[in-house]
């Protein structure tokens, strides 16, 4: 009898009924809406401020647009800029960007103002970093807040579940990259009922998110790179050794990380950290060209629109710079995240190892670079496997990125992080 007991399967957890489910929906397709506006708006409104920034405001004063002098004035305009925020806007603009990451804390009401002013400063002056983080920071902190004042009987820990998952829909413009980022958070706790079920409510605001993204800024991941076909074994060895190269080359930043913080906080002053990333920036932008500025996604379709017009040294200068410039905004102060422009760094790289090696398709290359460098630089498992296939829109390339996962993670996991504890300390 107790052989037969050993033996049973454990029981599985009861599905959640639809009553339990249903009072979910209203919430979850308000803050969805919601987080995907105050993204569209803040990306809109940046990329209005970009255009004068580096369109009709140096042309009038007969300076070229990308010219070295002109790189220099707006990133070192923009970080006195941001600089008066952090300095003077209550809240400060949150805390400092290098301790938060995409689970974002719950921000009081007041600081989300100054936040939305940094990161949409940031974002048209051109520092390597995208709108992910704060955006989520800012949202979260929004949902928290009006949740707890029109539907006071709603749990406090649904309102950033949702919020989270509305920004992360937004931001990809589809539902499935927060889906994957959830389950890949809720693996550490303790659920109650079905996975599916404690989905429900954060796969709806997600889906709202992105359909109200789609619908209004229609954004594209792809590449438009050449369709890959059947894979060969030589597509196998180039995705491993390619993805490695990509996480060894972020692991390079991650460790540099804590220490260029470290030389930043020194400066103690808002207005003196941020003006001071702004200058060492322009210097990168001065050797890496307008390319390697911004969070990185316009950018790196120009590069993909033609892989053969540039050296293996030209792409992998740019990957460098790029990396550079993303640690040092990343440690001065900007408000912002680091994906956008891993994407960059890992196409860049990818590209690279085309050019030397031409056999190697441009789609492989650019997905498995990614793939690596997003794997380092956020330890976000799904988030890399999922942007790095949406890059080149091509079903055949999953096997080959899920292989060139494996040995890229062994090469990032138990290692430091990206991220820093509130003492400076990287996060393992």
């Amino acid at each position: 009898m107790a052989q037969d007991t050993a033996r049973q399967p454990p029981p599985t957890a009861p599905t959640a009924p639809a009553r339990a489910l249903l009072p979910l929906i209203l919430p979850s397709v308000t803050v969805g809406i919601v987080t995907s506006l105050v993204f569209v708006g803040v990306s809109a409104a940046a990329e209005k401020l970009q255009h004068v920034l580096w369109g009709p405001l140096p042309d009038a004063l007969g300076v070229g647009r990308y010219s070295v002098l002109w790189m220099f004035v707006v990133l070192f305009a923009t970080g006195v800029a941001v600089g008066l925020v952090v300095w003077k806007v209550p809240g400060h603009a949150g805390p400092d960007p290098a301790t938060l990451g995409l689970d974002a804390p719950v921000l009081p009401p007041r600081v989300l103002p100054g936040l939305l002013i940094a990161v949409g400063l940031m974002l048209a002056g051109g520092p390597s970093l995208g709108p992910e983080n704060p955006i989520i920071a800012v949202n979260v902190g929004l949902a928290m807040w009006l949740g707890q004042k029109l539907v006071p009987r709603t749990p406090d820990a649904l309102w950033p579940v949702l919020a989270e998952a509305g920004t992360i829909g937004a931001l990809f413009g589809t539902p499935v990259a927060a889906a994957l980022v959830i389950s890949e958070s809720l693996a550490g706790r303790p659920l109650r009922g079905r996975l599916w079920d404690n989905l429900f409510a954060p796969l709806t605001a997600a889906a709202c998110g992105a359909i109200t993204t789609t619908l209004i800024a229609r954004p594209t991941f792809d590449l438009g790179l050449p369709p890959f076909g059947h894979p060969r074994w030589s597509d196998v060895v180039a995705a491993l050794v390619i993805a490695a190269a990509a996480a060894l080359l972020g692991m390079c930043a991650v460790y540099v990380f804590p220490y260029v913080h470290a030389v930043f906080r020194r400066l103690r002053h808002p207005m003196l950290m941020l003006p001071a990333g702004g200058l060492v920036l322009g210097a990168l932008a001065a050797v890496g060209g307008h390319l390697t500025l911004f969070k990185g996604l316009t950018e790196v379709g120009e590069l993909a629109r033609d892989p053969g017009g540039w050296s293996a040294g030209q792409f992998a200068a740019m990957a460098v710079v790029k990396l550079a410039a993303l640690v040092v905004a990343a440690s001065c102060g900007f408000r912002g995240g680091r994906i956008f422009p891993a994407v960059f760094i890992g196409a860049a790289l990818g590209l690279c190892a085309h050019a030397l090696v031409p056999a190697v398709h441009p789609a492989v290359a650019v997905a498995t670079g990614v793939l690596g460098m997003l794997l380092a630089i956020t330890r976000q498992g799904w988030v890399s496997l999922f942007t790095a296939a949406a890059l080149v829109a091509s079903p055949a390339v999953l096997a080959l990125l899920c292989i060139a996962s494996l040995p890229a993670w062994l090469l990032v996991t138990g290692r430091p992080q990206m991220q820093l504890h509130a003492d400076g300390s990287p996060i393992r």
